[in-house]
């Protein structure tokens, strides 16, 4: 085996490994803790028009469509909400929700928050 060709092994394994650990993090019950802000506007990364009365979100890494429990933890509230989006992008934030979500959860600006998968 060549040296080139166990570079190429080596780095198809490593990604494979990091694309499973990927899907596994999608799965319904896994558990999340941070801060949620609000956010709307523009275009999604998923294509679609971000619509601030839409229970829609952004997330960092859980795949397009999946369905997440974000639960205020200072008042309890919770809501579903879908993400369609990427975000957010400052230190310590786990989600973007619109301001529609951001109602139902009784907040504006920032708020600590538990994500959990639904589906």
């Amino acid at each position: 085996m060549t040296k080139t060709s166990f570079i190429h092994l080596v780095a198809a394994a490593i990604l494979s490994v990091g694309l499973t650990g990927a899907a596994h993090a999608a799965h319904a019950g896994e558990n999340q803790v941070g801060l949620a802000s609000v956010y709307s506007g523009g275009r999604t990364a998923n294509g679609e028009t971000a619509a601030p009365s839409h229970m829609t979100a952004a997330h960092r890494s859980l795949p397009f469509g999946t369905m997440v429990r974000v639960t205020n933890r200072s008042t309890g509230r919770s809501v579903v909400v879908r993400i369609n989006d990427r975000g957010p992008f400052v230190h310590g934030r786990v989600i973007d929700v619109t301001p529609a979500a951001a109602h139902q959860l009784g907040f504006s600006g920032i708020a600590p928050v538990a994500l959990s998968v639904v589906r």
